[in-house]
């Protein structure tokens, strides 16, 4: 029989990705493979291999481009309907999250330097203002990061008592509170040293120590703590 006519059951256990994840585990895969287990299907003129490679194709960057496609260029690969589009972007979404907790989970910092070496390209384009929570070990070791409001940074969408329940299902030690402006300006407002000032004391009494306020700007931030308002 035609290779390119067998259908996925009909292919030996190595050609096979579910059969072969099973037996060999999933590192031996290809990109593709591994994809067209989330896609499942093809159709009636691809295997799912195959569809999942043209949708490798879409992009020079193969597999690391994935979480730069929308869901319309996705929806326009023949075979790759809506629900796929939502299944290949939400893995790839996935992919990115783990990826960046565990690289999170082995920072430790150093100065306020450290950080906005990892939160300036993710913040410094926003077009709102993002207030983001990092969390700290005894030694500054990174637990997590949460964003906790997304909007106007003023005293009425944050609330310091939002802030430390998340630092205590945490176990945090200290945290390090940044947000970006979207002017590319980072210098502090009046808001933003209340906001520290009020966090601060609040940490002081529960036991959790805010360590700083960076405020992320287009390439450049500032530290309150550095300007001794912190």
């Amino acid at each position: 029989m035609n290779k390119e006519k067998q259908t996925v059951k009909e292919l030996p256990i190595s050609e096979r990705p579910y059969e072969k994840l099973e037996k060999f585990g999933a590192k031996v895969l290809s990109d593709a493979e591994l994809l067209a287990i989330i896609i499942k299907t093809g159709t009636k003129k691809e295997r799912s291999t195959e569809l999942a490679q043209r949708v490798l194709m879409l992009n020079q960057k193969g597999i690391a481009g994935i979480h730069q496609l929308s869901l319309k260029e996705l929806e326009k690969v023949p075979g790759i309907g809506r629900v796929k589009a939502i299944q290949i972007k939400s893995i790839a979404e996935l992919s990115t999250r783990i990826s960046k907790t565990q690289a999170l989970q082995r920072m430790h910092i150093a100065s306020p330097a450290s950080v906005a070496d990892i939160y300036m390209e993710e913040m410094r384009y926003l077009q709102q203002e993002h207030l983001k929570l990092i969390m700290l070990d005894t030694k500054n070791g990174i637990i997590s990061d949460i964003t906790v409001s997304v909007g106007t940074v003023n005293a009425s969408l944050i609330n310091p008592r939002e802030i430390f329940i998340h630092a205590l299902k945490n176990l945090a030690v200290h945290i390090i509170i940044l947000h970006n402006h979207p002017s590319g300006d980072p210098s502090p407002s009046k808001e933003d040293i209340y906001i520290t000032n009020r966090i601060s004391e609040s940490g002081d009494l529960i036991g959790i120590k805010l360590l700083d306020h960076i405020i992320i700007g287009d390439g450049k931030y500032i530290s309150l703590k550095e300007k001794g308002l912190c």
